[in-house]
């Protein structure tokens, strides 16, 4: 395998259990809850921090937004030695009577084309999580006391693409929400042979067309959520 080309560590910097983010102000306050946190990537925004939780490694990585970038920034992981890891993110909410804050646990993710199709194109994967890792991480929520919904997701590739029957269409279909990323993550896990799992906080509701929120409001919410990603990501062996 190659040599990574944008995230500039060493390998020993990289811990075998990873939670990525797209935002990188998300991962820096995520490395508030790591003893002997210090940061070991900037280059190309891709902001980094490895430290302990609880006396076990963990490396905090910002993967950016979309497909593409999540896919550089997972294989490039992997490269460096990471085996489990989970992204702690953000979603739309599909269904009625789902609030912001509340998070997500996917299942699966559905995509059209997109990065996946240039890795598989002659073939549709089912991207899906680890199921002992995604279990663990619905155990986490709940003991957590999250209010948390169980399901599969649509990871879409164009924020803005949305039609007026986006809505009906995914959601008649028993999809939860949509995000961007999951269903990268998730395929590239199953062809690399390690392990990914994802908890998305909600942060606006399509089916009820409330306003998405800004990551300042949602802070609190990943504050309590993370601890919960923290818990499942260093009780599952990696």
């Amino acid at each position: 395998m190659s040599l990574p080309q944008h995230i500039k560590v060493k390998k020993e910097d990289v811990a075998e259990r990873v939670i990525m983010s797209g935002d990188p102000a998300r991962v820096v306050q995520l490395s508030k809850a790591l003893d002997d946190a210090r940061l070991i990537n900037e280059n190309r925004g891709f902001v980094m921090y490895t430290g302990r939780y609880k006396g076990t490694p963990v490396t905090l990585a910002c993967h950016g937004i979309g497909a593409a970038s999540a896919a550089l920034v997972f294989e490039e992981l992997v490269m460096l030695g990471a085996k489990s890891l989970v992204r702690l993110g953000s979603s739309g909410a599909l269904k009625k009577g789902m609030a912001i804050g509340e998070v997500v646990v996917p299942t699966g993710a559905a995509y059209l084309g997109g990065t996946l199709e240039q890795y598989v194109p002659d073939a549709h994967l089912t991207p899906v999580p680890d199921f002992q890792l995604t279990h663990q991480i619905v155990s986490s929520a709940a003991e957590a006391g999250l209010t948390h919904y169980v399901g599969p997701v649509f990871s879409s590739d164009a924020f803005y693409a949305e039609d007026p029957n986006f809505v009906g269409r995914w959601a008649g279909r028993g999809y939860i929400a949509v995000e961007m990323e999951c269903a990268t993550i998730f395929g590239l896990a199953l062809m690399r042979g390690v392990k990914a799992g994802s908890l998305l906080l909600i942060s606006d509701n399509l089916a009820e067309m409330t306003p998405m929120v800004d990551a300042e409001y949602l802070k609190p919410f990943v504050e309590k959520s993370s601890r919960a990603v923290f818990e499942a990501l260093t009780k599952v062996p990696a």
